[in-house]
């Protein structure tokens, strides 16, 4: 297991992985528009948060009556743009048992150099849990699991696409390494080449097994999650909805969570998420996943993106693996 290894999974502080752009470089009429669609002037924007892994603008404002909102904004040629618009679709046809923050408004303008887009939502004075995962946080994170999946299943959005379709090819990445199609990433598990065919046959039956009537958030980690001052969680960035198994946005937590020193394992043979699912099916989820990260880890990120999603990707890659070898008894 990883403990006898010199090669360790980077640290990443979630916290701190954004490069941002501030409030006055974006453009004057984004600002107008802003203050049309509100209905009301912008009187101070805070610095913009330092979490998630794109550039789009995001901070918490002020406004002249007092109210404090969060803004995000993107222009068309970055990753954050697409992002912001589907979000701004889905968060109003959430159920009301899921806590996300409401929308308030969307603006768009013209700039030199393309379109701009923004979304404005409801400020709400959190904290990230996971820095590391605590068993406090993790309880309250797994309520709050139970509770959205009891609320989103069946879906209540129509025209989602499947999991599946998320990760697509992705799921053959473990044989592409197998067959010398693509290299091994570096700063892996040492032992990682010897189960890799094992990791290739569980992530080739994702398509089959990761199928479900439930709307998943599908990209839950601890930046997209917010815990306030009463021990209510929330759940931002709601871009990436998929239709799949009750499951899976809480058990995507767990490998993290196990790294940082929670007992993930009796977890999940006594949640009631995951006490009936086939052991095999979980599995399955988690070498999809793995799959998932492993792929480009040493390319250069996306345009729009920052250098902390790859150092994210491998450190996903290590605990999910970790995960797995437990279980598989590698």
């Amino acid at each position: 297991m990883s403990r006898f290894s010199e090669v360790r999974p980077p640290d990443v502080d979630y916290s701190a992985t954004s490069l941002r752009p501030a409030w006055s470089s974006l453009p004057s009429s984004l600002h107008d528009a802003l203050a049309v669609a509100l209905g009301i002037q912008i009187t101070a924007v805070s610095a913009p948060v330092s979490s998630g892994f794109t550039g789009g603008f995001a901070a918490r404002a002020r406004l002249s009556d007092g109210r404090e909102v969060f803004i995000k904004a993107a222009p068309d040629a970055g990753h954050a743009y697409g992002a912001y618009q589907r979000e701004a679709e889905v968060v109003p046809q959430l159920p009301k048992p899921v806590r996300a923050p409401a929308i308030i408004a969307t603006a768009s303008a013209s700039a030199e150099g393309g379109r701009w887009f923004a979304v404005v939502s409801e400020w709400v004075p959190a904290r990230m849990p996971g820095a590391p995962w605590t068993d406090a946080d993790f309880a309250v994170v797994t309520a709050a699991c139970e509770e959205m999946a009891d609320a989103l299943c069946p879906s209540p959005l129509s025209g989602l696409r499947v999991f599946a379709d998320l990760v697509g090819d992705d799921i053959i990445v473990p044989a592409q390494i197998i067959a010398g199609e693509r290299p091994l990433p570096a700063g892996l598990q040492e032992w990682v080449p010897r189960v890799l065919p094992e990791v290739a046959e569980l992530a080739a039956a994702g398509p089959q097994v990761l199928t479900g009537d439930t709307a998943m958030h599908s990209d839950l980690r601890p930046d997209n999650i917010l815990i306030d001052g009463d021990g209510a969680c929330w759940v931002v960035d709601w871009n990436w909805l998929t239709l799949g198994p009750r499951w899976v946005d809480w058990v995507g937590l767990l490998p993290l969570a196990q790294h940082h020193g929670i007992d993930t394992f009796a977890a999940v043979q006594d949640n009631p998420l995951t006490a009936d699912v086939p052991r095999d099916d979980i599995d399955v989820l988690i070498a999809v996943i793995a799959a998932y990260m492993m792929k480009n880890a040493d390319s250069p990120p996306p345009p729009g993106c920052t250098p902390a999603l790859r150092e994210h990707q491998r450190l996903s890659a290590w605990t999910f693996l970790d995960w797995l070898a437990v279980r598989r008894g590698w």
